[in-house]
């Protein structure tokens, strides 16, 4: 058997195709729309990935701001930046890169995001709203890339068993509160897994769709899914200039459907970002109107 593979780039094409429709809507009633990004440290891997965050936005037309907070500065000069951030009109949505350097707290900065203007989704009340199945909010992106994924596929989740390997903030735990709702493209029976699981093997093996989230190289091998499965690689590591994804490549000749190891979730979860960015520019000119 040799999988089908599930290239994100028609997913992503399409979406920021619409974006730029809506960018250009909004640029005709005088409405320019803004991103940032909010890199801490120097961070090779991290820098490639704001890079092709700020490809995007020129792609379709949105204005993108490039902060840089050292690795040398303090988590007080961070905040300070968000806070900045928060009450920039000329910036919609922006996110902070992760990982973030020792020393710096992560869950502390998104808790300091203006909620309207998180990108990326993780700001708690998004993600509480999430858990509630609201809609309005914004979604994390590399979780709604994926589910964008499955649908343009035609794999329904519905019913179906679907293993997170990990459990990240990112990824792994919002990905199963959106996977498990009662909600077109859901709706799934989804368990969350970790290596602190002694047989997370054994359940990998028996389910439908089986995502590997935990940012660990080819953790996802031939031996721990089912034939004719549907194998998504969402976490990522550099090797020196190598990307490697949580899913080996050679569980290409086990699974149904696989994503391949570059092109895969990486550029939806750029595109989401920039919908929900174009989203956020949206609310507010409603609200200023």
């Amino acid at each position: 058997m040799t999988a089908n593979l599930m290239p994100g780039a028609p997913v992503a094409d399409a979406v920021l195709a619409e974006v730029a429709e809506r960018v250009e809507t909004l640029a005709s009633r005088g409405v320019s729309v803004g991103l940032a990004t909010v890199l801490v440290g120097d961070d090779p891997a991290s820098a490639g990935y704001v890079a092709k965050k700020h490809e995007a936005c020129e792609r379709v037309g949105i204005n993108s701001v490039d902060v840089r907070i050292s690795a040398d500065r303090t988590q007080a000069d961070l905040l300070e930046a968000l806070i900045q951030l928060n009450a920039d009109p000329a910036v919609d949505g922006y996110i902070v890169q992760h990982p973030v350097p020792a020393g710096f707290d992560f869950n502390q900065a998104v808790a300091t995001m203006d909620p309207a203007k998180d990108a990326d989704g993780l700001h708690p009340t998004n993600l509480g709203l999430l858990a509630l199945g609201e809609r309005g909010s914004p979604r994390p992106c590399t979780p709604i890339g994926i589910q964008a994924m499955l649908a343009h596929y035609g794999l329904d989740v519905a019913g179906r068993s679907v293993v997170i390997v990990g459990r990240g903030p990112t990824l792994g735990r919002p990905l199963s509160m959106l996977l498990s709702l009662k909600e077109p493209g859901a709706n799934a029976a989804v368990t969350v897994v970790h290596t602190g699981v002694a047989d997370w093997r054994e359940m990998t093996r028996r389910a439908d769709v089986v995502v590997g989230a935990a940012g660990s190289p080819n953790m996802i091998t031939p031996d721990v899914i089912r034939p004719g499965a549907v194998v998504i690689g969402g976490g990522m590591t550099w090797e020196g200039r190598k990307v490697l994804s949580d899913v080996d490549e050679s569980c290409a000749e086990v699974a149904g459907w696989i994503t391949p190891r570059l092109g895969g979730v990486g550029v939806t979860t750029v595109a989401m970002l920039l919908r929900n960015t174009v989203a956020a520019a949206e609310h507010r000119t409603g609200r200023l109107s």
